[in-house]
């Protein structure tokens, strides 16, 4: 399904379906039983531009729109969710505060070698005790003479914690009124005194994408590496979350429909009482229940990449493909283990693997619960409520 896909578009799809198919797929299972970080993968990722797809090309991205990039992790996330999770994190989590917020220095020493694929960016906001409730947040900063020191912990958090991490944009407390916390964002690099990554969590899924906890004593940060306005952060965050949903939609899309075509191709070749499964009515049924989600799912998470990219409101339409494109890879995968019966529950086949990474989409970047509050009060449901009480702790917002 192509919807009259620009020139510049297709070729972002075409590009990274062949990388995908030639590159990720033949590995994609030796590193999830690993649980071994596809540098070399991320390396090449960077030599494509895909590291910095959605950046201008004057801070080292390829200048291509929102939608390019949901295309982008769809074919990725078609393969393998690990890998597509590091480009979407980087770009989504890591880079877009900074591409969105920071200054013209910056975006220059920070934005252009993360597009090239030199180093990794990752965005530390969720906190170990924190869930739900910003003002609960601990993790301070205080102002030092010409800096700012640092004090805290963040858990959940995507690509901090590998040999080419290079620093994570940071959410601290810099004040407090009424009680509540007033959070500013700091650009944190990898190497500070005092900034330290964690043991790897021992995860269920997206087993080869580093995820951990970070935790910051008295570490010390220039003034220069304040990001945007002081106070603004939560702001900031929101921002570049209602931004990073759209990402995840197009993962759950990418990893449903790789569920559906591993799915249909063993359904084909599978034999039962003398004929192929998919000739049975109920793995038909199946089949093209999951064939029709994918492509509903497909159309919303198009819709608010489009919506993104022509400036117009979005945050509604991506919760809502958020919501719906996650659900659906987590059926898809179900209905996909399923149709393989019994080898379905076996490691050895790509199917189980899909099954396990499905689930965190439904938590990743707010959880399903989360989403319907966030639709419901902008459909006008009930009292109007700051998203930020709605954050949920999560592995791929964290």
């Amino acid at each position: 399904m192509d919807l009259d896909l620009t020139y510049e578009q297709l070729a972002v799809k075409q590009l990274v379906r062949e990388f995908a198919e030639k590159e990720v797929a033949p590995v994609a299972q030796e590193l999830d039983e690993r649980e071994e970080f596809p540098y070399d993968i991320v390396r090449q990722m960077g030599e494509l531009g895909l590291m910095g797809l959605p950046f201008a090309e004057e801070y080292g991205g390829g200048g291509a729109d929102t939608l390019a990039y949901a295309i982008a992790v769809e074919e990725l996330a078609r393969v393998d969710s690990s890998v597509a999770i590091t480009m979407a994190a980087n770009v989504s989590l890591g880079g877009q505060p900074i591409n969105l917020f920071g200054s013209e220095e910056q975006k220059r020493q920070w934005l252009a070698p993360l597009a090239q694929g030199r180093f990794l960016g990752a965005l530390g906001l969720t906190e170990p005790g924190g869930g739900s409730d910003t003002a609960a947040a601990i993790t301070s900063a205080k102002r030092d003479g010409d800096g700012w020191v640092i004090n805290g912990s963040k858990a959940l958090i995507t690509n901090a914690g590998t040999a080419i991490s290079g620093f994570v944009v940071l959410s601290a407390v810099t004040a407090r009124h009424n009680g509540r916390g007033q959070i500013s964002q700091f650009i944190v690099p990898k190497g500070t005194p005092g900034y330290a990554q964690g043991k790897p969590y021992d995860k269920i899924g997206w087993r080869a994408s580093d995820t951990r906890e970070l935790s910051f004593d008295n570490c010390r940060v220039p003034k220069e590496y304040l990001l945007g306005q002081e106070g603004k952060g939560i702001n900031q965050a929101l921002a570049v979350l209602a931004g990073g949903r759209i990402a995840i939609a197009a993962m759950g899309v990418g990893l449903a429909q790789g569920c559906f075509e591993m799915s249909l191709s063993y359904a084909k070749q599978r034999q039962t009482f003398g004929r192929p499964i998919a000739s049975h009515q109920a793995i038909q049924f199946k089949l093209a229940d999951m064939a029709t989600e994918v492509e509903l799912a497909r159309l919303m998470t198009w819709k608010a990449a489009y919506l993104k990219d022509k400036g117009r409101p979005f945050a509604k339409e991506a919760a809502m493909a958020k919501l719906f494109a996650s659900e659906v890879a987590a059926r898809a995968a179900e209905q996909g283990v399923q149709i393989h019966g019994g080898y379905g529950y076996i490691n050895e086949y790509p199917i189980a693997r899909f099954y396990r990474d499905a689930k965190v989409l439904t938590i990743g970047e707010g959880t399903s619960e989360i989403m319907r509050l966030v639709i419901a009060r902008q459909i006008g449901c009930g009292e109007e409520v700051p998203e930020q009480k709605l954050k949920e702790r999560s592995v791929g917002q964290a």
